[in-house]
């Protein structure tokens, strides 16, 4: 039986800003339901469970290693084509980067198509769309409605992981 705080909600601390990660059982497991960027003057509050402690832990091994692997249970979400652009980003490694038409290409899209989906992704960070980038440079980020923010932490990343 579930306890009886079923969907929990923690911010961690990010090098660049914060994590926002929420938990929830879904049909008796806990799964991770949304993962959030925020601004480094969020409110910090800590892991109340064990899935949120271990999502915080890959964090910071990932923070050191960016060869790290994320493995943790996401709760299912999204269109078909959506988790079909989301499967072909957990395809692209480390230090590597994809197009928006590349995808595209793979999947029988649209490269508009495919930054859309990337800006609904619930899991950034543990579903690599910041890889995706424009053929003329890092493209969009999250659906821009905060450009400025969204766009350095995917330079953050991709500078971490090699890539740029």
């Amino acid at each position: 039986m579930p306890p009886s705080k079923s969907i929990e909600y923690c911010v961690i601390s990010a090098p660049f800003g914060c994590l926002g990660v929420q938990t929830e059982f879904v049909d008796s497991s806990l799964m991770i339901s949304k993962i959030d960027y925020l601004p480094p003057n969020t409110v910090l509050s800590p892991p109340g469970n064990h899935l949120a402690k271990a999502f915080s832990m890959q964090c910071d091994q990932y923070f050191k290693n960016a060869s790290t692997v994320f493995d943790l249970p996401l709760k299912p979400t999204g269109t078909v084509h959506q988790q079909k652009v989301w499967g072909a980003a957990q395809g692209i490694g480390v230090g590597n980067t994809r197009t928006y038409g590349e995808i595209a290409k793979q999947i029988k899209s649209g490269p508009r198509a495919v930054g859309t989906a990337c800006g609904a992704n619930p899991y950034p960070l543990v579903t690599p769309c910041h890889r995706i980038v424009s053929a003329q440079g890092l493209g969009g980020f999250m659906g821009e409605d905060n450009p400025g923010f969204y766009r350095q932490i995917k330079l953050w990343l991709l500078k971490h992981e090699g890539a740029i």
